[in-house]
């Protein structure tokens, strides 16, 4: 677990309540892309 990173179950209630018709990231893309918003990276 990273501290401060949101987390993915969140991620999904808010993506299919405020975003139906968008897909939304796996959890491996989601935690690098958090991983990736906070420590930087590719």
């Amino acid at each position: 677990m990273l501290i401060g990173i949101p987390d993915y179950d969140n991620y999904v209630e808010h993506m299919k309540t405020n975003h139906p018709d968008k897909p939304y990231m796996s959890y491996e893309e989601f935690f690098r892309e958090r991983q990736n918003a906070r420590y930087g990276g590719d």
